[in-house]
């Protein structure tokens, strides 16, 4: 991410770095999440949006009680687990969220007629581009600010993420609520609230993408090891 324009940094967003910058506490860490959504409902209406894998349970949860009627989009890529369309599923009932899914422009089998089966095995960075970031290009269309479950203890290369920052190939704000929590803090967070936990968490899913290239982690693993587990890689793009 780059830093935010000085035209589109204000007092409200400087003051919620600043305080991030400075909390140590996780009860400080949940209130500035509360904060900051709410800020940002307020600030940009029907001009913000979630981004959901259906793995960022604690986001949605922190969302749909913080304020209702956010906008979620979920990207549908046709090779997602039951349980995460069950999750998605769930959700759209259980708290006042408007989920909309959004489809890549191929079916997997159009896909697959294109480029082969198994792209992903053979080419993982392509089958990202057109399955997730394409979609998700699409879905950010005519939006001005963006929130996302990005945290810093998810993987080194997001060691970097701020609370607020900029998109800049997107030229749109970007908000990570979640950003300095620890793991510990979303498990408790998630058994203190009874939040809704996508079924797959139950057999050692920690983190959660498409079918194919995601497996349960093993003790002591990474909470990212089951993802590309064969490969080098660690990102699907989204976020980079």
């Amino acid at each position: 991410m780059s830093a935010i324009p000085t035209d589109s940094r204000t007092v409200e967003i400087e003051t919620f770095l600043t305080r991030e910058a400075s909390a140590t506490t996780d009860e400080e860490h949940v209130q500035l999440g509360r904060d900051v959504l709410a800020w940002a409902r307020r600030t940009y209406g029907d001009g913000l949006t979630i981004a959901s894998s259906m793995g960022d349970e604690v986001l949605l949860h922190l969302a749909g009680t913080t304020a209702p009627g956010f906008d979620v989009f979920f990207l549908d890529t046709g090779y997602h687990f039951a349980e995460t369309i069950g999750t998605r599923d769930a959700y759209e009932v259980m708290l006042p969220l408007r989920i909309r899914t959004i489809h890549p422009t191929e079916t997997v089998a159009q896909q697959d007629l294109r480029f082969g089966e198994r792209l992903h095995a053979r080419n993982p960075d392509l089958c990202c581009r057109m399955r997730k970031v394409a979609p998700l290009n699409a879905a950010l269309s005519g939006y001005a600010a963006w929130v996302t479950g990005v945290r810093r203890a998810d993987a080194s290369t997001r060691a970097d993420a701020q609370l607020i920052e900029w998109d800049a190939k997107r030229s749109m704000l970007k908000l990570n609520p979640l950003v300095g929590w620890s793991h510990e803090l979303v498990d408790r967070y998630a058994a203190e609230h009874g939040v809704f936990l996508n079924p797959l968490r139950e057999i050692g899913f920690t983190s959660i993408g498409c079918e194919p290239c995601t497996r349960p982690v093993g003790a002591g693993e990474d909470p990212r090891a089951g993802r590309w587990a064969d490969s080098d890689k660690v990102e699907c793009g989204l976020h980079i």
